[in-house]
């Protein structure tokens, strides 16, 4: 049994949903759980949607709404000529379940209208492509992951219950493989005890896919991009990145904590539990063999290059010149854990600590509130942090020189370099 994810760039035309069939006829007799993501830039025009209803804008988010129905209804009568009852109806009624929610005025907080909105796009794109696999003979079962996947009510990162869910997955999953070979159904999304929709975190579809392949003790997981495989940079900032053939599992978490675009963060550990190796293969070319992600550790691999633009560099400095020492530092800690914000980069002294974050201006602003109790803060906004893996001394001056440097860390392995403002690097 395998798991198979397709994200956004592989379902984002009418053409590349056409190419699936191609794909997974090579497995004719393999039992597959595929995890399918929103299409194109759907999730994109859904936050749109919901940060206009939450600002009390109705009317524009109808008008956005109404542009991404008639979007998917588009793509579902090209892919589908004529179309189908069942996909109309059940696009019908995924369409109401938020035409009804607009219709409201917000009483809560945005993240738990964002989740209602957002995951949407998963819904609909799920529904489309599992109704035009069954027409090209790829028969499959349709399911809404969530009356499967448990979570918390914390909106917009929501945390698994893994039990909870393991039990679903017997019961709801599994029957469903005595009657067909392929179940697809979406990532990104589960739902609370009072089956409100929560998401798991943006791109949260591999984490998704990881899942299924852990409950379900899947041979592997294939996660199907446009690339060859996992690259030791973005391509699209640096043209001479190179494709790497194969990762360990500590690797890829290191990647992905300093900020690449490869996996989501929170995938490996569902497979390194039960050591499913983790597949990234092109679905362009799916002959090529892709990246294999494994157990066993990977030696001489080449300098890993990762870029976070908009990033922001909180200054807290201590009041009365005292060291700001293992208390001043636990209590930032305490702040940056109620708040859900992960440092990427964090310097300490005698009298400032310095942490640099993503800059999301909500969770910013409460941070800077409840730190502003204990010490004096400033705030520096528009940075770009430079992570090099593996690197080499020469490749680290090239593509800081020139650079105004804010912040710089070097350890054994790692050298992170925050820079103000961002040119275009290259290695």
């Amino acid at each position: 049994m395998k798991v198979f994810k397709f994200g956004g760039a592989s379902v984002n035309s009418t053409e590349r949903v056409r190419s699936l069939p191609g794909i997974l006829r090579v497995y004719p007799d393999e039992k597959l759980l595929i995890v399918v993501s929103a299409m194109g830039k759907t999730t994109n025009a859904l936050e749109a949607v919901a940060q206009s209803f939450y600002s009390g804008d109705a009317e524009k988010s109808m008008t956005l709404f109404a542009d991404i129905k008639k979007d998917h209804l588009n793509k579902a009568e090209s892919l589908l000529p004529g179309g189908r009852p069942d996909l109309h109806s059940r696009l019908q009624d995924i369409f109401t379940e938020i035409e009804w929610l607009l219709l409201d005025k917000p009483t809560r907080g945005f993240d738990y209208y964002y989740d209602q909105i957002v995951c949407l796009g998963e819904l609909l794109s799920s529904s489309i492509i599992s109704d035009f696999l069954n027409e090209t003979g790829i028969f499959n079962q349709w399911l809404d992951v969530r009356d499967v996947f448990a979570t918390d009510d914390q909106f917009r990162s929501a945390n698994l219950e893994w039990h909870k869910t393991e039990i679903n997955v017997r019961e709801k999953v599994e029957p469903f493989f005595r009657e067909t070979n392929i179940i697809l159904t979406q990532g990104f999304i589960g739902a609370t005890d009072s089956n409100e929709s929560t998401t798991l975190g943006r791109e949260g579809s591999d984490y998704s896919a990881a899942i299924f392949a852990n409950l379900l003790n899947a041979d592997s997981i294939t996660i199907w991009k446009d690339v060859e495989g996992i690259m030791n940079a973005d391509p699209k900032v640096f043209p001479d990145a190179r494709f790497i053939r194969e990762l360990d599992y500590d690797e890829v978490i290191e990647m992905a904590f300093y900020g690449a675009q490869v996996i989501h963060p929170k995938t490996i550990k569902p497979l390194q539990n039960k050591n499913i190796p983790l597949l990234v293969k092109c679905f362009l070319e799916p002959a090529l063999p892709g990246t294999r992600i494994h157990s066993r550790h990977v030696r001489h691999l080449p300098p890993i290059i990762v870029l976070k633009k908009d990033q922001t560099l909180i200054h807290l400095r201590s009041r009365d010149f005292s060291f700001v020492g293992e208390e001043g530092a636990a209590r930032l800690y305490s702040i940056l854990s109620a708040q859900h914000v992960q440092a990427n980069l964090m310097q300490t002294g005698a009298v400032i600590l310095q942490v640099c974050v993503d800059h999301d201006p909500e969770k910013i602003e409460k941070l800077v509130l409840e730190a502003g109790v204990i010490f004096d803060i400033s705030v520096e906004k528009g940075l770009t942090l430079l992570t090099i893996r593996h690197y080499q001394p020469e490749i680290v001056q090239t593509l800081i020189n020139g650079k105004e440097i804010v912040l710089q860390q070097w350890s054994l392995g790692t050298v992170q370099t925050l820079i103000r403002g961002f040119t275009e690097l290259q290695p």
